[in-house]
């Protein structure tokens, strides 16, 4: 009996101690990296629409969770060498923030999942199989651009009923843009518009193709969406706004920096969206099992204070398929 008593208390001993080693050891938390060509300060609407979703669903970061960011600055050639910092990291998942942060993860690894927030034709592109079983390590969801680039120009054609040129501001180092060009490129012939495609790599060049959408006499300008652009939003609207040249912008954040118009998927949603990719991946699904998502959020704003600035009358029949108008 007595020996029963010991070996008993032994064992509870035993388990107690066990226990308590396992409530000292640290609990092992997600690691998320986060990939982007833009800057760290000021953070991005879309970023922190990413880290809103996260803490919506329950993740703190440095509590229950771990976000490791990198920022190129605009510098596309930085991409390879972040991308291959973050897979070195042991991370649970990745998130790509615009098309050339998706190109450069996908070469870095084909093991770690992959979520990109927006791209234009994921599946032109090659990044996935389909966008009901992307196959592979990545996934995410889409813009829809080819199919926006066409209302954009048909919302110009609306405000400005004769325009017959328009320029369109891109940068070929977005392999993705090219599909909304297209999108663009079939809507203008369809409404009997010449395109003047201009080029854009880099800051310094931004005046001078500005200005070359003023020589070729083009009545609007579409600005096609990318990272560049974004940064670069005030030194965009201060140049249109000394040619007085009504432009169609890529995002929202540049009609409230005082360009004129945005039509386009509702880009923090889609990123707040992007942090439910990365919850069901660290619950464990794959990737290649969740279906790329598109935009279910559509805004069209329009700053009429601009106009006005510009000298030009936006029709009340745009007015009012407006979701924000800026006074």
């Amino acid at each position: 009996m007595a020996k029963t008593i010991l070996i008993w208390l032994l064992a509870t001993v035993l388990l107690a101690t066990v226990s308590i080693a396992q409530a000292q050891q640290p609990k092992k938390i997600p690691r998320i990296g986060y990939l982007t060509l833009g800057s760290s300060s000021p953070r991005s609407a879309n970023e922190e629409a990413f880290r809103d979703g996260l803490h919506q669903l329950g993740y703190i970061e440095d509590q229950n969770v771990h976000v490791e960011y990198r920022y190129a600055a605009g510098e596309v050639g930085r991409l390879p060498e972040l991308a291959a910092e973050l897979v070195s990291l042991n991370l649970n998942v990745l998130v790509a923030a615009n098309t050339q942060s998706l190109d450069a993860t996908r070469r870095a690894t084909k093991t770690i999942p992959i979520v990109f927030p927006l791209t234009f034709d994921p599946v032109a592109s090659g990044f996935v199989a389909s966008l009901a079983r992307p196959g592979g390590n990545l996934t995410g969801l889409t813009t829809l651009n080819q199919e926006v680039a066409g209302k954009r120009v048909e919302l110009l054609k609306e405000v400005m009923p004769r325009i017959s040129r328009v320029a369109v501001l891109r940068d070929p180092t977005n392999s993705g843009s090219l599909f909304a060009l297209q999108g663009t490129e079939a809507a203008a012939n369809h409404l009997g518009i010449r395109l003047h495609i201009l080029e854009v790599r880099s800051a310094d060049e931004l005046e001078g193709a500005i200005q070359a959408a003023t020589r070729e006499r083009a009545g609007s300008l579409i600005v096609i969406p990318d990272n560049l652009f974004v940064r670069r939003k005030g030194q965009i609207v201060d140049l249109v706004m000394k040619s007085r040249l009504p432009t169609m912008f890529g995002e929202s954040e540049s009609v409230e920096a005082g360009g004129l118009m945005y039509y386009g998927a509702n880009l923090p949603d889609l990123f707040r969206r992007a942090a439910t990719y990365v919850d069901k991946i660290l619950k464990g699904a794959k990737p290649a099992d969740l279906p790329v998502e598109q935009p279910t959020k559509f805004e069209f704003v329009i700053n009429l204070k601009t106009a006005k600035q510009i000298g030009l009358t936006i029709p009340q029949s745009v007015l009012y398929q407006a979701d924000k108008v800026i006074k």
